[in-house]
Formats: structure tokens, sequence, C-alpha cells
């Protein structure tokens, strides 16, 4: 794995030389754009909506829309001098417990490697934060942006997770979402645990996969072997009943549960 980042983690006056790499990957399949006829590859260019020219990169500048319609235009500098100092240090300013950290802040993981010199140190992070049930809120920058993190153990590593600011979460507020003022029955509610009830297991990742890769996998192998000719159409599934939400919620209950017993 290539090394996204390079620095150090300050847990009070202790630095610890640590590397960061990605702590997840795709595996979605790449789908190039073509010409049907040829099979040529389309590329995309910069063109002025204006006249229709393409614009070479030199001319491209940045701008912010005013309610004018005018722009302020920003070059490479003035954007640079807005963004925050480049450095190289995760710096622990807090620790909190993990379960106060609603899910919808996790963001992204990072896996967190030390440098040959700090394996004690980072041992040492690792193991108190265990002991102390706690994760390390901090704040780092990288791809010159400033992100919110937490430090976890996980087995023998730490993990960063970035997570979301406050800002940038959208309020529920502004959908429109049934108040106290929705009447649901005791025998309703009952029916609706029973259905959680009936379908709890224990979470386990490994059991959970990306059917539709393989799908289009299996897609793409027949079509390989048919050599470009047109598959024969798949057999249509029959429909299921469709309900709808105004339909009586008790037969709907009544029925997810025979479909869970079957």
């Amino acid at each position: 794995m290539k090394a996204l980042w390079k620095g150090g983690i300050n847990f009070g006056l202790v630095s610890i030389p640590v590397k960061l790499y990605s702590g997840s990957q795709t595996h979605r399949i790449e789908l190039d754009m073509i010409r049907k006829k040829d099979h040529c590859r389309i590329e995309y260019v910069r063109i002025c909506k204006k006249d229709g020219k393409e614009v070479p990169w030199d001319d491209i500048a940045k701008g912010y829309k005013k309610e004018n319609g005018d722009y302020v235009i920003l070059d490479k500098e003035e954007i640079a001098r807005a963004m925050p100092e480049k450095t190289q240090t995760i710096d622990i300013f807090e620790f909190v417990k993990e379960d106060e950290i609603p899910s919808k802040y996790l963001e992204k993981p990072y896996l967190v490697e030390p440098d040959k010199i700090a394996q004690k140190t980072y041992a040492l992070l690792r193991d108190a934060l265990k002991k102390s049930g706690k994760v390390g809120l901090c704040k780092f920058v990288i791809r010159s942006s400033e992100h919110l993190g937490i430090l976890t153990p996980q087995d023998d590593a730490i993990v960063l997770v970035q997570i979301r600011f406050e800002q940038d979460l959208r309020d529920p507020d502004e959908l429109k979402l049934p108040g106290k003022n929705i009447s649901i029955s005791k025998k309703e509610l009952d029916m609706a645990m029973t259905i959680i009830d009936q379908l709890t297991d224990k979470f386990e990742p490994e059991k959970y996969k990306d059917t539709y890769k393989e799908e289009l996998l299996k897609l793409i192998k027949k079509k390989a072997a048919a050599k470009g000719k047109k598959l024969p159409a798949a057999k249509d599934e029959p429909k299921k009943k469709e309900r709808h939400p105004a339909d009586d919620l008790l037969d709907q209950l009544r029925a997810s549960l025979e479909a869970i017993k079957n």
C-alpha cells in the first residue's frame, strides 16, 4: 500500500511518527463511455458555453458567482492564503467516549502505521485508549483541507476515522416529518417489534456482499463468450403484489410476519 500522508500524532508532549493509509477500497467495475459504432472512447473537454470553443487550462480561473450573476475571480495565491496551513501533525485536543458520537458524523477510515522508532509510543497510545474506553478527538490537514477525526483502537492497530463537522450536516427539520399527532396503536407497535425481533441477528460484515458487482461480472463474461452477440432476454420474474402506504397497516404487518416465517 502507498502511504497517503506522513507526519506525527501529538499526544500531550509525546509525538508519534506515523503514516496514514486509506482504510477502505472500492470494488466497482469501471465502465468506459464509448461510441457504439466503433467503440471509440469518449473524452470530456472544457467547452465555453458562450462560443462553444475549447478552453485551455491556462485561460481558466475560479470564480464565485454573485447574486447579480457577475463573478468574483480568485487566483491560486488568494485561494492558497485562505486554505489551512499545511501541517504534518494529527493533534489530539480532547478525549471522548466513542458511543457519544452519532454514526451520522462518521465519514472515512484511515489506517495508522507507526515509524520503526515509534513502536512503543504507538502501543502506549493504543493500549491507553483501549483501557480508557475513549477515543482521541483530533484535527489534521490532508489535501489542503482541515478535517476533524477520532483516533480509535482496533485490535493491534489505531484507526483514524475522519468525521464530519456539524456545519456539514443537513437539518432534518427541513423535511416534512410525522409529528406526535400520528396515532400508532399498541397492536401495530407490538407487531412491528415482533418483525424487528424476528429479523435481529449479530452483525457479521463478511455476510454482506456486493451482489450487483457479481451479477455485472457474470453478464460481462457471458457477453465476452458470445462475442458481442445479443444475449437472450431474461425471463420475467412474477411480480410481487404491490402494497400502498394507505393500505391497512395491520394487514401489511401480518403479511410481513408470514413472509419471515416462510
